[in-house]
């Protein structure tokens, strides 16, 4: 079996004598240096050296032209010398190296990388002494210390398993709080509410919309029929509304003034994703003071869910109202994707994240 190394990428390469890369029409880092290249993408396959360094081959259809930084030198930059594995290598600035992605061994130590290339260029310092550059793109990613306490290695969020799960503890505690607060709100004058669009743009028109109270009660729900939009075929899938069960509904200019006595006695109005449902309904509103004051009484249900994931469920890695419901086991009521069955979940998920949020 060939012998063979994983990159950083996860690709698996195997090692080849030079003679089978001179065949392949692979080339070295010497080769591409001297043709003012530079590899894009992974090595194609590596060998090693007598001296034990690791010499990696590209694919001479995987390359682009090095950035003319990287080989426009002055005269007196263009020295090179040659390593015990024979290969040459040329002198270039710090500058220049870095802006092809070569560091020296200390800088990529520091940046928790450690090479395992041999060098691919060098500069000299002041005293003559000679420092390597090698490739970041090649050399191995090293395990990053914990951001909070500096010592173990990262487990998540950039921290140690010990740190992250302390901090998980504070944050679990300060959001159950958050939800388990009473709020003494009167469910009377708390609204959710869900709009279906004909697209996913702030362009785009509402095809119904569904109000109900923190009591469940039926607020608003009816069809509106858009006026400058005739076919939208894309959204139509997700909701079921067609342009025949619109034909003889409202438009939205005519049941604006209901919407609008209807919000004006809300403490709160509460949506799942609400931004989408707000960018919308907002232009019913003519001044810039009205849709501040309705943005004012808008939650967002989405966001607590999100959160409450983050801090109590961190395997859940979707956020939708299914995945919400699918959390918390709850039942639909009607088909989901309608504004009313939406509307509905939304206020049986948030009943579930506040369960003290109203009075008694």
């Amino acid at each position: 079996m060939k012998n063979s190394m994983k990159l950083r990428s996860g690709a698996t390469i195997y090692q080849i004598e030079s003679a089978e890369a001179e065949k392949r029409n692979y080339l070295t880092r010497q080769t591409l240096t001297m043709l003012h290249l530079m590899p894009l993408g992974d090595p194609a396959a590596y060998n090693i050296a007598p001296e034990g360094e690791i010499i990696y081959y590209f694919d001479a259809n995987r390359v682009v032209e090095a950035p003319p930084e990287s080989w426009y030198f002055p005269t007196a930059r263009r020295d090179t010398i040659t390593l015990k594995s024979g290969t040459v290598i040329p002198r270039m600035s710090t500058k220049n190296a870095a802006a092809s992605g070569f560091y020296t061994a200390e800088r990529l130590r520091r940046m928790h990388y450690e090479p395992i290339e041999e060098p691919v260029a060098y500069t000299l310092r002041a005293d003559k002494t000679v420092v390597y550059f090698y490739d970041k793109r090649t050399a191995n990613k090293l395990p990053q210390p914990c951001v909070k306490c500096g010592k173990d290695i990262r487990y998540k969020r950039k921290l140690c398993k010990a740190c992250y799960e302390e901090d998980m503890a504070l944050r679990r505690a300060e959001g159950d709080a958050h939800r388990n607060a009473y709020y003494n709100m009167d469910r009377a004058r708390i609204l959710f509410f869900d709009l279906e669009l004909t697209g996913f743009y702030d362009r785009d028109e509402i095809l119904s919309i569904t109000v109900i109270d923190g009591n469940g009660k039926l607020i608003m729900d009816t069809l509106v029929k858009p006026t400058h939009t005739s076919k939208w075929k894309r959204t139509e899938k997700i909701h079921g509304i067609t342009p025949e069960m619109v034909e003889n509904s409202p438009t939205l200019e005519m049941i604006t003034p209901d919407i609008k006595s209807i919000f004006a006695e809300a403490d709160h109005i509460i949506a799942y994703g609400v931004s989408t449902d707000y960018s919308h309904i907002k232009y019913i509103y003519e001044t810039e003071a009205e849709r501040e004051a309705l943005h004012d009484k808008v939650l967002c249900c989405a966001t607590e869910f999100v959160r409450y994931t983050q801090e109590v469920r961190p395997d859940i890695v979707h956020a939708s109202l299914t995945d919400a419901m699918a959390c918390f086991n709850i039942a639909w009521d009607g088909i989901a994707h309608s504004s009313a069955a939406d509307t509905y979940a939304c206020r049986k998920v948030w009943e579930v994240l506040f369960p003290n949020y109203y009075k008694n």
